[in-house]
């Protein structure tokens, strides 16, 4: 698995906006992504030193749009965090 299929993309929120200033990055990864794979993949594309990786998987919700019902598609989000010597990430940079 290439580090670019297990990154799939930063989540932007208030709460992962927040966690920045704490060297606590959020992103969406692939479903079947260890917390080992994680942790390379970010410390290659962004060049920085992972301290821990935690995970939390969330199934789809059920949403209807008039008579027809679906599920919005389950995904799997890594909260990464960074170790104090590192430097942080610049893409987030203008966030925070």
């Amino acid at each position: 698995m290439n580090k670019y299929d297990i990154i799939i993309k930063p989540i932007l929120s208030e709460k992962s906006n927040f966690n920045i200033a704490f060297k606590v990055y959020t992103f969406k990864v692939a479903k079947n992504a260890t917390k080992t794979q994680i942790k390379k993949a970010v410390e290659e594309i962004f060049d920085v030193k992972v301290a821990k990786v935690n995970t939390a998987s969330y199934d789809g919700k059920m949403k209807r749009r008039g008579r027809t019902q679906g599920k919005t598609p389950s995904y799997k989000k890594a909260y990464v965090t960074l170790t104090q010597d590192s430097k942080s990430i610049e893409h987030f940079e203008s966030l925070a």
